[in-house]
Formats: C-alpha cells, sequence, structure tokens
C-alpha cells in the first residue's frame, strides 16, 4: 500500500465495547476496542502516504454467529427488539459499508468507527 501510494484497511469490530456493554463480555469488548484504537494509530501513522484505515462496528447481523434463529424465536424477538429498526441486518447490508470504506467514495474518511447497528447504540426500549 505504501509503495502504490494508497490503501484502504477496514478492521470489522463491533458495537460491543464502544456503544454498549453486555456482562460477560469482557474480553471480546477490550479486543474489539481493540481495533478502534488500532485504526486511529494507523490513520495517523500512513495517511500522509495515502493510507486509510477504518473500523466498521456492526451489531446483529443474520449469519451463523446468530445462531438459528427460525428456530429460536424468542432469542430473534430479543435480537429485533434491541435495533432501532426492530430487525436484524443482512449480511449485504454490512457488506456495503465496508465497500463505501473500501472505495473513492470514502477518500477522506481515515480513522473513522463507524457504527452501522440498525440503531442499537440508541435504542433504549
Amino acid at each position: 500500500m505504501k509503495r502504490a501510494g494508497s490503501g484502504s484497511i477496514i478492521f470489522t469490530s463491533s458495537f460491543v465495547g464502544y456503544t454498549a456493554a453486555f456482562p460477560g463480555m469482557g474480553a471480546y469488548a477490550a479486543s474489539k476496542s481493540g481495533l478502534i484504537g488500532l485504526a486511529q494509530v494507523l490513520a495517523t501513522e500512513h495517511g500522509a502516504d495515502g493510507i486509510r484505515a477504518n473500523t466498521l462496528l456492526p451489531s446483529g447481523t443474520k449469519t451463523a454467529m446468530a445462531g438459528d434463529l427460525e428456530a429460536n424465536p424468542d432469542q430473534k424477538a430479543f435480537y429485533d427488539s434491541i435495533h432501532a429498526l426492530k430487525r436484524m441486518a443482512d449480511p449485504e447490508e454490512i457488506a456495503k459499508a465496508a465497500l463505501f470504506l473500501a472505495s473513492d467514495n470514502s477518500s477522506f474518511v481515515t480513522g473513522c468507527a463507524m457504527v452501522v447497528d440498525g440503531g442499537n447504540s440508541i435504542n433504549k426500549v
């Protein structure tokens, strides 16, 4: 990237450890918070080289990590309820945010912790 004079580094973190905390998730939260700090340091160290570094912070996404939601309607209802949009993300929605950070459309975005959480961070109901 440095030789090419440009590049985009994107870390996948989480809203956990940035906008919300859950009991028993200390190690997970610490590791995800660490990625935000690492991206910010890389952004300052390599910005003049044309290299951007950002962190994507998704929340509930319909992946294997979420489990079999069709078999667990109560779990699905809980996950849906913690988002202001009252649903979880499709993986493609998170991918679109990553593509934005990788593209020239975000050429002036670096050191950013981009929250893509369907309003999880602001939902208190």
